[in-house]
C-alpha cells in the first residue's frame, strides 16, 4: 500500500482531471482491512465495495470515517447490509432488489448486451423507474484504448437524458477522464490510485 502522502496525491490528481461536480469513489476491492487506515489519512472520502461481507467488514472497522457505496453484484438477501451501510449503489438489476431497498440507487445498465456482465437491457430500463432511481450506470466492453469506451458513456448520458435521470456512475481506472468528458457524475477508480 503506497504512503496517505502518495494517496492522496493520487486522489487529487484523479479529482483534478475529472474536475468538479464528479465524485471519485475509490474502489477497494483489492484493499485489505488493514490498508483501510491509509485511505483515512489520505482524506478520501467516498469508497465502493463489490461484496457485501466485505463491506460489512470494512464497515464495522472505520463505521463513519467514509461515505459507503456499493458497486458490485447486489443480491436481493443482501440488501439488509446495504440498506443500513450505504448512501449509493451504483448496481441494480433485479427487481427483488429494488423492491427491498431503502437507499437511492442507479441501474446498471448493460449496453453491450454481455453475458458476462451484470446489468438491465436498455429496453428493460423503464420497468426500473417506478422505485425512484437517480440514474444510470454502465461498464462497457473491455477496450484497448480509453477513446474505446466513448461511444458506451455517451450511448447511456443518452439513455439517461432521455429518462430524465441526472446521475451517471461510469469509468473506471483506464476510463474515467473519457467518462468524465461525457458527463459522468461518479467514477470508480481503483489501481490507479493503489498501485
Amino acid at each position: 500500500m503506497l504512503s496517505p502522502a502518495e494517496l492522496r496525491e493520487r486522489y487529487e490528481r484523479v479529482g483534478a482531471e475529472v474536475g468538479p461536480g464528479v465524485t471519485v469513489v475509490a474502489a477497494t476491492k483489492y484493499v485489505a482491512l488493514a490498508d483501510l487506515g491509509a485511505l483515512v489519512e489520505a482524506g478520501i472520502e467516498v469508497v465502493g465495495e463489490n461484496r457485501v461481507q466485505d463491506l460489512e467488514a470494512k464497515h464495522a472497522a472505520y463505521g463513519d470515517a467514509f461515505r459507503w457505496h456499493f458497486i458490485g453484484r447486489l443480491q436481493s438477501n443482501k440488501v439488509r447490509v446495504v440498506n443500513r451501510i450505504c448512501e449509493l449503489v451504483h448496481s441494480l438489476d433485479s427487481h427483488s432488489a429494488a423492491e427491498r431497498l431503502e437507499v437511492p440507487a442507479l441501474v446498471q445498465v448493460n449496453l453491450a448486451g454481455e453475458e458476462s456482465k451484470g446489468g438491465v437491457a436498455p429496453g428493460e430500463l423503464g420497468d426500473y423507474l417506478r422505485y425512484g432511481v437517480r440514474g444510470l450506470s454502465t461498464m462497457p466492453p473491455a477496450a484497448a484504448d480509453p477513446e474505446g469506451s466513448r461511444a458506451w458513456f455517451r450511448r447511456l448520458r443518452e439513455l439517461a437524458a432521455e429518462h430524465d435521470l441526472a446521475e451517471l456512475s461510469m469509468g473506471t481506472t483506464q476510463d474515467y477522464a473519457v467518462a468524465a468528458a461525457e458527463g459522468a457524475t461518479y467514477v470508480r477508480v481503483g489501481s490507479v490510485l493503489f498501485r
